[in-house]
């Protein structure tokens, strides 16, 4: 509701928006006839930029209705509702005003695309005869056109005319008041393939976590990359003398009793014999807040700050917050297992929490695993030790570091599958052995 709200917006009237400038600029330049029939064309559009809002609230009302009937029975949960459209989706009770509603809203939606559209002509015949001034003002226009195009598509998609190739879920906040509307590929090989492989003369994709089972299969299927050419390097890095891999062989398994309370006493242990210096890595924000919530006062009292992923702060600013403090806890969730660059001695020791296995019950993970004959090997094993390595790439990002990674999931070695996660990582100094031990280990391995 609040995106196509806000370009609402952004296209604004009379006097606000991208239109409203529109005239400031041209009231004084035009002939009064020709700004007399823009000031007509800009009025259409202001009247129906008003409707639409209106229309899109009762749009979403309805909507909201219907995920409302869909959940009744469902246990309360603290996790977002989640739910794909699919056909069978089209069918239940109510769907149909949902549907009604939408035509109404999304036939206003086009007329303004129209419009809009025409607008756009006229600016773009004026820039061509001399009016400089209107370049920031057609390419806002044709930004905002741009986005309203891809809404409507998509919303209509989702609601009556899907899109070969497209999945669609509705999402509703654990307290019901913020819904929303999801879509996106099945696969993304297709539109890189279209838009990144056919157009440019060659392409070089680098990165220390290009492989899963130690080849490109995985990525080459995903990508669409089937004749690419490949090659292995060797790392730079001296993994053995400067990694220390502590793999816990005592902890519970994540869904188990005990994990929880270990977990979090055996971070506090921890971050106490390291100074903090200690990044934790999740794999989801339920997860993190209840270590957040465990571990906070204990460490505060040893003056070591605990900064949360999720607590108001953007990722940026909760790294750049944990490099400047000298005794600290980073607890991140999602985008920290990936692009974290914090070289040097603020950060000694990455933990991984659990293995980071995508959660079959999302929408899109559920859609793309359907491809698949055997969804386990061929996608969410070699997903999750894609980012595995890359959450162990947090560590040594300079030849002169020199630091721990510990793995408090023991699936590494309880499961048959385990192996290939050790396998994938750089060979460095492995040791195994009980959580309790992981703080004396990590500061012995420090020098602390």
């Amino acid at each position: 509701q609040h995106d196509l709200d806000r370009m609402m917006k952004e296209v604004g009237g009379s006097n606000t928006g991208v239109l409203g400038r529109l005239l400031s600029e041209t009231q004084e330049a035009l002939r009064p006839s020709d700004f007399g029939l823009l000031q007509q064309k800009v009025s259409r559009v202001t009247d129906m930029a008003f409707r639409i809002e209106q229309m899109n609230r009762e749009f979403y009302n309805i909507l909201g209705e219907f995920a409302k009937l869909a959940r009744e029975g469902q246990p309360q949960s603290n996790y977002n509702w989640q739910a794909r459209v699919l056909p069978s989706t089209r069918t239940l009770p109510g769907w149909d005003e949902v549907e009604i509603a939408w035509d109404t809203t999304g036939e206003t939606v086009r007329m303004l695309m129209i419009s809009l559209a025409d607008i756009y002509k006229g600016v773009s015949e004026l820039y061509a005869e001399g009016f400089d001034n209107l370049e920031d003002i057609m390419a806002d226009i044709s930004n905002v056109a741009r986005r309203l195009t891809e809404a409507e598509t998509n919303i209509t998609g989702m609601i009556s005319k899907p899109i070969q190739g497209m999945v669609y879920w509705i999402e509703v906040q654990p307290s019901g008041n913020k819904l929303s509307l999801n879509a996106a590929p099945l696969s993304v090989g297709p539109l890189v393939e279209k838009y990144l492989w056919h157009e440019k003369r060659a392409v070089i994709l680098t990165s220390a976590t290009l492989t899963a089972h130690g080849e490109f299969q995985y990525l080459r299927n995903t990508l669409g990359a089937d004749e690419a050419d490949e090659m292995q390097l060797g790392s730079p890095y001296d993994y053995e003398n400067a990694a220390l891999l502590y793999i816990t062989n005592d902890i519970p398994e994540p869904n188990a009793n005990g994990y929880q309370q270990m977990l979090d006493k055996t971070l506090i242990a921890t971050a106490k014999a390291t100074s903090g210096r200690m990044l934790v890595l999740f794999t989801s924000y339920a997860a993190l807040k209840k270590t957040a919530q465990a571990i906070t006062g204990p460490l505060a009292r040893e003056d070591i700050f605990v900064y949360e992923q999720g607590d108001g702060a953007s990722p940026n600013a909760l790294l750049e917050s944990f490099k400047a403090t000298d005794r600290a806890v980073l607890l991140g969730t999602r985008s920290f297992w990936e692009g974290v660059d914090v070289p040097g001695d603020s950060l000694s020791i990455v933990v991984l929490t659990k293995l980071p296995f995508d959660v079959p019950t999302d929408p899109l993970i559920a859609a793309r695993s359907e491809t698949y004959e055997d969804s386990f090997q061929q996608y969410y094993l070699p997903e999750a030790i894609l980012k595995f390595r890359q959450g162990f790439g947090r560590l040594i990002r300079t030849a002169s570091d020199r630091g721990v990674v510990a793995i408090l999931d023991r699936r590494v070695l309880t499961k048959q599958y385990g192996r290939l996660f050790i396998e994938s990582l750089p060979r460095c100094t492995a040791r195994k052995g009980p959580a309790a031990s992981l703080a004396s280990q990590a500061a012995q391995w420090l020098g602390m």
